[in-house]
Order: C-alpha cells, then sequence, then structure tokens
C-alpha cells in the first residue's frame, strides 16, 4: 500500500535571510571575528569605564601627587592603589585614563561618521535622483573639497573653531561627508534607471518617498563600508588632532591626548605614559580595519 503523504508535495527547504548568508560568510574569517571582538570590547569598555577603572583620572580628589611617574605594578604610598599600566606625572592611573579616554575617542568617531554619512546620503542621492544644476553643483562642492586632506581640511576648522569636543566633530562632519556624498551619488546612479524605478515614478510617488524607501536600500551596501574606514580614520585623525595640541582639552582627553602628555617624558625612561594609550589606539583601528576589510569583500557584488 502506497503512503498517501508520498504523492504530496514536499515543502520546499526554507533559504537563508541575506542577513544570515552574511553572518555566516564573515564568520567564516577568524581574523575579521578578532577585529569585531576588539571593536565590541573596545566599545564595552568605554561604556562601564566608570565602573572598570579603578580611579576617576580627572577627578583631582582622587589624585595623589606622591604617586606620580610609578611604573607599571606599582602600588600607591596612601591609597594602596594597584596601579595595572602605572600613573603619569599628574599620578592618575594609565588604565583608567585609557578607559576615559577612549570614550571620548568613539563618541567622536561615532557621532562624526554618522552625521557625515546622513548628509553624504542627501546629498549623494538627491544629486543622482535630480540631476541638473543640484548635481552639477553638489558635486563641484564634492570635488573642490575631495582635493585636499580631510585632516588638513579639519585642522585649518579647528583653528578657527578652537578646542572641544563638539568642535573636533563639527571639523570632522564638514572634513568627511564628501566621500559618502560621492559614493552615494555614484551606487543611485546605477540604480536610478533600473526597472523597479522606472516602475515606481509611475505611479507618481513623491520624490523623497521613491528615494527614502527604493533608492537607499539599495545603495546601502558601499557607504557602510565607508562608514568603516572612516570610522577608524575618525579615530586616528581625531588623535593626530589631539596629540598637536589643537583636538579635545586636556579636561576631557581622548588617546592622542594621552600620547601627547607623555611624549616628552618618553627620553627619560618612562615610556608607559605614551606606549600604552599608543597600543589601545592601534588596536581599536587594526579592529576595525580587519573587520572591514573582510566585509568590504562580503559586500563586493563580484564575490556573491
Amino acid at each position: 500500500m502506497t503512503d498517501a503523504t508520498s504523492s504530496l508535495p514536499r515543502r520546499a527547504a526554507k533559504k537563508p535571510s541575506r542577513l544570515a548568508m552574511l553572518t555566516t560568510r564573515f564568520a567564516e574569517n577568524r581574523l575579521a571575528v578578532f577585529g569585531l571582538f576588539l571593536v565590541v570590547l573596545a566599545i564595552l569598555a568605554a561604556l562601564f569605564a566608570p565602573w572598570i577603572a579603578p580611579q576617576n583620572p580627572f577627578d583631582l580628589a582622587t589624585l595623589d601627587i606622591f604617586d606620580s611617574m610609578l611604573p607599571p605594578g606599582s602600588t600607591g604610598s596612601e591609597n594602596g592603589l594597584h596601579y595595572l599600566l602605572g600613573t603619569d606625572a599628574q599620578g592618575r592611573d594609565v588604565f583608567s585614563s585609557i578607559l576615559y579616554g577612549l570614550r571620548t575617542s568613539l563618541i567622536v568617531a561615532f557621532s562624526s561618521v554618522g552625521f557625515s554619512m546622513g548628509i553624504g546620503l542627501v546629498a549623494g542621492l538627491s544629486a543622482a535622483y535630480f540631476g541638473g544644476a543640484l548635481d552639477a553643483i553638489l558635486m563641484r562642492i564634492v570635488d573642490i573639497q575631495l582635493s585636499f586632506p580631510a585632516i588638513l581640511v579639519a585642522l585649518v576648522l579647528l583653528a578657527i573653531l578652537g578646542q572641544g569636543v563638539d568642535k573636533v566633530i563639527l571639523a570632522l562632519i564638514i572634513a568627511q561627508w564628501p566621500y559618502f556624498a560621492r559614493t552615494a551619488r555614484s551606487a543611485a546612479l546605477v540604480e536610478r534607471n533600473r526597472e523597479y524605478i522606472l516602475a515606481v515614478r509611475c505611479l507618481n510617488l513623491s520624490a523623497p518617498r521613491i528615494i527614502a524607501r527604493h533608492l537607499l536600500p539599495n545603495c546601502l551596501p558601499p557607504l557602510i563600508v565607508i562608514a568603516l574606514i572612516d570610522l577608524a580614520s575618525s579615530i586616528a585623525i581625531e588623535a593626530t588632532l589631539s596629540f598637536l595640541g589643537v583636538g579635545v582639552p586636556v579636561t576631557k582627553p581622548s588617546l592622542g591626548m594621552l600620547i601627547s602628555n607623555g611624549f616628552e617624558f618618553l627620553m627619560s625612561g618612562s615610556y608607559w605614559i605614551s606606549l600604552f594609550p599608543g597600543f589601545a589606539l592601534a588596536l581599536v583601528i587594526m579592529g576595525i580595519n580587519l573587520a572591514g576589510d573582510h566585509l568590504r569583500d562580503i559586500l563586493n557584488p563580484r564575490n556573491s
């Protein structure tokens, strides 16, 4: 007797989502996973710095001048605090300073990249969709600004605006939005004349709705890669500006400011003041680049 169910069509296996496929491919690369681990670790360390750090390095009441310039592994003379990475000239715990400096660096990087990406998206998609004079004007502005290095633009702006976390963020936004605008326009030009865009235009939908619901999702993959590259670049540029003394103020130091604070003591043998913040900065940038490089390969249509 034949089983009655054998004649029924078998249910097709559920196809994994695109996100699941991307996650699987990303997890296959150990270097990329290690890079993502470094980035997540840095973000968690920055978020929970007040609870992880043994000392608030910028609270004068907790500092002891007698504990200044202690080498790694030393113990405080009065408070008995163990300084894992030593102390600086003001008696601040270097490990605690790195955690708090990491917060400032990541705030500057994520804020500047987020706003730069938003401005660049609006400018690039609008230029590609509407074309004409709007496209010509926006792209000429982008071309002129891209002819100068981002760090030079930020340096000139900070010389005018002065020091401050908000001013550094503003300078980086102005310096970096053209990269997103150029990439968004290039991706949108490819999609603008495809059948699905022509079809929704026939439905008399508004231009903002077509751009937001149909054009934007198909232009995001290359912009995500640019955002990761710019994230590492923003951290490096901010550290350079702070090292030069035109970035964040001493009251809210970043990793670059911490490196600058210990630079004058390198020749005297107090290497740890600059070495460990520099090592932390290198690890964060390396983690972002490792994850970003593999994500770029995954999102590349030629490799899919």
